[in-house]
């Protein structure tokens, strides 16, 4: 049998783990090709690249981010080939697989749940006998009637054969991420969380994961992500694999982990902080709702101040990045009580904030009560909430609007300065500025454009004029100090008004080139003439002293300078701040 393993990831850079496992496992009776598109791809492509392998068998790994598209490859594959057999699995569709298999007959067979032991045993059936119900484990079509045979057993994880070991993948692991699970299963019953279905946590072979481990940096993987639902469940286990990281990471490798912030020890993070290098970790944390009631009615059990302490502790160490998550939509959670979880969540000031909508997935506790809190939701993937009892659509496109400025101006970094000012110093909370100004955004139609990197200082300015608010001077000097902040070159023109004439900056630099000690020794080591100064720095004018508010967050206000040198042969920038003389 010519049998292939698909999927459609959510981006290229993206790789899936599971047809990797099914390879591995059904060798060395089967050998199965691995073939990898996007959600992108147009769906006559993917069929069109399918077709020409000629496959016997043709196994789907479905999730909500792909269903949709999957379908749509299915339904033409099968009529061009009645013949082909089309086998799907995932989590999307190993629940309410009855429904699937009604619903959409070109499916001839569905794997539930744990796919490798059930796909190598169905493939044996349809490569001898024919004896379906002999699978464990699947749904399949048998006289125009949909079959279901009873669940299998959860298997030995340890005895699961490698599935980072095939040459056709070392050309990519420098580009794409690469995706490894050391347990499976979940200790916690998160009613909104697939996890929480599976009962009980269990482990690979430690030491065939560290030989994974090294393989994959052997052969150039520069970003590998545990999928480990709570990485650190087991307080030893985690620190014996973030020492095997510290001390056999290859240089440029970046580890992401999802961890439960208040379970982690402050041993443990004191040990991070001392020994981790700088950029090595990564973690996700999802928060969700600091919501109590909320947490209790989805059976969630959350500590937020020992939350708080680990993301504190962390923050403080500068070793590793933090993306921490929302979810908006949870029960009894209404506008005003998510807007406090946010500024909850905000004061921590983590690297990324990512906020999502509640996606009423199949299988879990709370689709399955959705009737108790009025939830309304799409009756297509990604089944994202509509409307509940305490939350209106209207709440939900306001929040959207959070979302998309917070995405933009906060998870991006371009003016950390500047959101840091408006944030505390303009806005009364954190929530609000991203409201008010998200609100703004989409009146202004700027949702449906898109956007340079001018574009996100003009659009904030243009907000912020026409809320009239205080210190407008101070904020543009801020904006002004982020954008040449990040700038590798001289920028041709700057989004503002610049500040000084041609005769003026000749002035200025003349003035700089002869005492050039008044901008600091290290601006005086780069022994710049006039020339140089004209070719390679750019000079503006601040309302305050911005030296002295970032290091104290007093401002001063005054006839203040800025000038950004732009060293092209190495692209990095130094900027000056300094008093003009009068």
């Amino acid at each position: 049998m010519n049998i292939i393993c698909t999927t459609l990831n959510a981006k290229y850079i993206h790789t899936n783990l599971a047809i990797r496992c099914l390879k591995a496992y059904a060798a060395p009776e089967f050998d199965i090709k691995i073939k990898e598109y996007t959600i992108k791809d147009p769906a006559m492509n993917i069929v069109s690249d399918l077709f020409q392998q000629k496959a016997d068998v043709i196994g789907f790994s479905c999730y909500i981010w792909n269903i949709e598209e999957t379908l749509k490859v299915v339904n033409m594959l099968k009529k061009i080939d009645p013949s082909l057999l089309i086998v799907l699995g995932g989590p999307e569709v190993s629940y309410d697989t009855l429904e699937w298999m009604e619903k959409y007959p070109e499916i001839d067979f569905i794997v539930m749940g744990e796919g490798e032991q059930t796909f190598k045993q169905l493939l044996f059936e349809l490569n001898e006998e024919r004896n379906f119900e002999n699978v464990h484990g699947i749904a399949y079509r048998e006289n125009n009637k949909v079959f279901i045979t009873p669940q299998r057993n959860k298997l030995n994880l340890r005895e699961l054969p490698s599935p980072f070991r095939f040459e056709e993948d070392i050309p990519h692991l420098s580009k794409r991420v690469t995706y490894i699970e050391t347990s499976r299963g979940c200790p916690f019953s998160c009613q909104f969380c697939l996890s929480s279905i599976e009962v009980g946590v269990r482990y690979f072979d430690r030491e065939r994961i560290k030989e994974d481990i090294r393989y994959l940096m052997a052969n150039g993987a520069k970003t590998i992500k545990f999928v480990d639902r709570t990485f650190n469940i087991s307080r030893s286990y985690a620190m014996e694999m973030f020492r095997f990281l510290i001390d056999e990471h290859l240089p440029g490798t970046v580890f992401q982990f999802e961890i439960t912030a208040d379970i982690m020890r402050p041993e443990v993070i004191e040990f991070l902080n001392r020994e981790a290098p700088k950029g090595l970790f990564r973690f996700e944390i999802g928060v969700q709702s600091t919501n109590d009631y909320t947490n209790e009615l989805v059976k969630r059990k959350q500590n937020f101040e020992k939350l708080k302490r680990t993301v504190t502790m962390v923050k403080e160490g500068k070793k590793i990045d933090q993306h921490l998550d929302l979810i908006a939509g949870l029960p009894e959670e209404d506008y005003f009580s998510f807007r406090k979880t946010f500024n909850d969540v905000f004061e921590m000031r983590p690297e990324e904030l990512q906020l999502g909508f509640l996606k009423m997935l199949r299988g879990t506790g709370l689709r399955l009560r959705a009737s108790e809190h009025n939830y309304v939701y799409m009756d297509h993937s990604p089944y994202e909430i509509l409307s509940n009892n305490v939350l209106s659509f209207d709440d939900i496109v306001r929040i959207k609007q959070v979302e998309d400025v917070l995405e933009k101006y906060w998870n991006d970094h371009r003016m950390d300065n500047t959101i840091e000012f408006l944030v505390t110093r303009i806005f009364e909370t954190p929530f609000d500025f991203f409201q008010q100004f998200g609100s703004y955004w989409d009146e202004q139609g700027w949702s449906r454009i898109g956007h340079q990197l001018e574009d996100l200082f003009t659009r904030l300015y243009s907000f912020l004029e026409q809320k009239s608010v205080q210190d407008l001077d101070c904020i543009l000097s801020l904006m002004k100090y982020d954008y040449l902040r990040h700038h590798k070159y001289k920028p041709r023109k700057p989004w503002w008004n610049v500040s000084f004439t041609k005769e003026e900056r000749s002035k200025l630099y003349k003035s700089i080139a002869d005492t050039s000690s008044i901008l600091g020794k290290e601006f005086e080591d780069l022994q710049l003439d006039e020339k140089d100064l004209f070719k390679h720095t750019l000079v503006e004018k601040l309302s305050f002293d911005i030296h002295k508010y970032l290091n104290t967050g007093i401002i001063e206000k005054g006839s203040y300078g800025l000038l950004a040198y732009f060293d092209s042969v190495n692209q990095t920038n130094h900027l000056f701040p300094f008093k003009l003389e009068k």
